[in-house]
């Protein structure tokens, strides 16, 4: 089982803002389950967000007026008669605070106010409500969480996927239709942020190591990729002429089972091994060593699989991560995978 303070270091590392100071007192507290501790992150976000100042967006409105403002709408002017009134129908653009980001964090921090959370955390919540008064709610089976990001509202990409997490881990879906909440992110969001956090702490702690999700080419006979999928890797870390591919896994179950023998999914080996042997052909030609690695996240399991194995002239070794310690010990195991293949240090 995963220890809940170190989801907050995996969020931390996922999304850098975290460690900025205004969260760092979210670090020294005590968590009873993930919603709390999302919590915690969102009204620390929110507040920070509030004196920074809420979005805001030209949003169309159409009202009736005394006075002409913006375009007249003539047409339901008429219709409405509002002539004989004396007014117009008019369409004008406002500046409000009511943007898409806004909505989806008003609708998280409502969902909260019915979760598992301590109740010092929803008078926040209900604090921080009142900013939101010109904020309409959504639905939440209909948000649209693919959001674009520039400089002038770069400070909501954590919050948003705080949301996601919340309202995509919290909520399920009962056999009945009707929507119940949960204690803990669920495991394909999890799987998410595992990869994620895998990948910034060795950007972070390892800067002479090239890290990233990168793509991997196919290495064809003739042009012909049609229909080939796209290889993209959860982490590539690359030193000088060596290159270790990991793929990140959090799963239930780490291994599969048949008649009482325990294997290593057979699609996690295939797949490892195809990027290992493309990439492998890509650097041809040059003095090289590739790797690969599926590092799964320890479960409560007996049977772990921790493996090294040399297929046709590549290592690929089969390793678990455990969460369920204090943070150092996650370092430490993460820090022992770069010296076992890059025999180098943190922070150099």
């Amino acid at each position: 089982m995963i220890k809940i303070q170190n989801v907050y270091y995996m969020l931390s590392y996922a999304f850098q803002t975290l460690q900025e100071e205004g969260y760092r007192d979210v670090a020294t507290e005590e968590f009873h389950n993930v919603a709390d501790l999302c919590s915690a992150i969102l009204v620390k976000g929110v507040s920070l967000q509030i004196k920074r100042g809420l979005g805001r967006e030209y949003i169309s409105q159409q009202d009736t007026l005394s006075g002409i403002k913006g375009k007249i709408d003539i047409s339901e002017s008429i219709k409405t008669q509002s002539i004989l009134r004396k007014q117009m129908v008019c369409t004008y653009d406002d500046l409000s605070t009511n943007t898409y980001m806004n909505r989806i964090i008003k609708t998280t921090m409502l969902w909260l106010l019915s979760a598992d959370i301590d109740i010092s955390r929803k008078k926040e919540i209900k604090k921080l409500l009142v900013f939101f008064s010109d904020v309409e709610e959504l639905e939440i089976n209909t948000i649209n969480w693919s959001q674009q990001y520039n400089r002038s509202n770069k400070t909501y990409r954590m919050l948003i996927s705080i949301c996601y997490l919340v309202l995509k881990g919290l909520l399920q879906t009962t056999s009945s239709g009707r929507i119940r909440l949960m204690d803990f992110i669920d495991e394909r969001n999890m799987c998410r942020l595992y990869e994620k956090f895998i990948l910034e702490y060795y950007r972070t702690e390892y800067p002479s190591i090239k890290a990233e999700a990168s793509q991997i080419k196919w290495i064809l006979d003739d042009d012909n990729s049609s229909m080939l999928p796209i290889m993209k890797s959860d982490i590539t870390l690359s030193y000088k002429n060596k290159v270790l591919i990991i793929d990140a896994k959090y799963y239930g179950h780490n291994t599969q089972v048949q008649y009482d023998r325990h294997t290593i999914h057979s699609s996690n080996l295939y797949q490892i091994f195809t990027y290992v042997k493309n990439k492998e052909a890509e650097m041809k030609g040059m003095e090289h060593e590739v790797s690969g690695m599926l590092l799964y996240a320890k479960t409560e399991e007996e049977k772990q699989p921790d493996n090294l194995y040399s297929m046709s002239g590549n290592k690929i070794s089969v390793k678990t991560l455990d969460l369920s310690g204090d943070f150092s010990l996650i370092e430490e195991q993460l820090q022992k995978i770069i010296e076992d293949h890059f025999g180098i240090a943190p922070n150099l």
